[in-house]
């Protein structure tokens, strides 16, 4: 069928205020931070924590996510920078602001960063994960509105009714260009700087379902009053569901192991185990802790002197 209305893609992806690039990649990861870490505050409070240990346990927790995103997609794709291929180079590895950081490592960092601010501050990281869960996932979504202004990770061509017009930019992010190479890979075209088809918008689906799904849990946590680290098992276990059947629109490039992107091989494993812990910890029964806090051990009493 013909697209009735196609959706568009920006034409800039960097604002130059002076000598200064204001980069959107960069701004929507900074305001899915404060957005996951306001609602961890709030559902934090609302458990009986004290609010300044979500920022001091976010801090911990952000630091080492950003280092884990980016050594993921480093790892898992070191050709782009690494292997000495035309126009790679080692220093790219260090412009995150550019796009390329992996889900999976910042989840694993970040959980690290989190326990050592947990572990300094006598918190029970269970809690604290289902505390901070639906907004990390409201974050991801957020997060994926950086790769709409970068004109990156869309799908194949379609004819669908919401098909995203890709705009060629230039190595730097900065503007259009005619007659040389999109973010993408594909060739633009001589006489526009609008790639010829309308693209899967697989950024928009991640999106949409990153919402949903972190919606859903907030219902289900509210209404069954969930513990034990089970709200953030449910998390893992929606995003990845989703993570899945849009791994298999996208068109960008990822390697494969035996005709499968590696990230749906990491999407089927976390869920597999997120499934085992959501099961072996109570499944929709589990009981929320008493406290956020771990019990302090009372101190010994003074010993009373022996009578004369």
């Amino acid at each position: 069928m013909p697209a009735l209305a196609d959706l568009p893609s920006p034409t800039r992806a960097v604002l130059q205020l002076g000598p200064l690039p204001i980069r959107a990649y960069a701004l929507c990861i900074i305001v899915g931070i404060l957005v996951a870490v306001w609602l961890a505050n709030r559902r934090w409070v609302a458990r009986g924590g004290e609010s300044d240990h979500v920022w001091d346990i976010a801090g911990w927790a952000i630091v080492f996510g950003i280092i884990g995103g980016r050594l993921y997609h480093l790892i898992t794709d070191p050709e782009l920078y690494f292997l000495g291929r035309p126009g790679t180079s080692p220093w790219n590895a260090f412009k995150i602001w550019d796009g390329g950081l992996g889900i999976w490592g910042a989840i694993a960092l970040g959980t690290l960063g989190a326990y050592i601010g947990c572990r300094r501050r006598g918190v029970d990281l269970r809690v604290f994960a289902d505390c901070a869960a639906p907004g990390v996932l409201y974050a991801q979504g957020i997060g994926r509105l950086g790769n709409w202004f970068n004109n990156e990770l869309y799908g194949d061509p379609t004819t669908m009714p919401w098909g995203l017009r890709i705009h060629c930019l230039d190595a730097s992010r900065t503007h259009e260009i005619v007659n040389g190479i999109a973010s993408g890979g594909e060739q633009c075209p001589l006489h526009s700087a609008t790639l010829a088809a309308a693209y899967q918008p697989t950024f928009l689906y991640e999106l949409i379902w990153d919402v949903a799904i972190a919606t859903l849990v907030i219902y289900l946590d509210r209404r069954l009053r969930l513990g034990r680290g089970n709200v953030m098992a449910l998390y893992v276990m929606g995003y990845t569901a989703g993570r899945g059947w849009i791994e298999a629109l996208r068109s960008d490039h990822a390697n494969h192991i035996l005709g499968l992107r590696v990230n749906d091989w990491v999407s089927m494993i976390v869920f597999l185990l997120a499934l085992v812990y959501f099961v072996r910890h109570g499944g929709f029964r589990a009981e929320r802790e008493a406290s956020p806090y771990y019990a302090k051990r009372e101190p010994d009493p003074e010993p009373v002197p022996a009578d004369d």
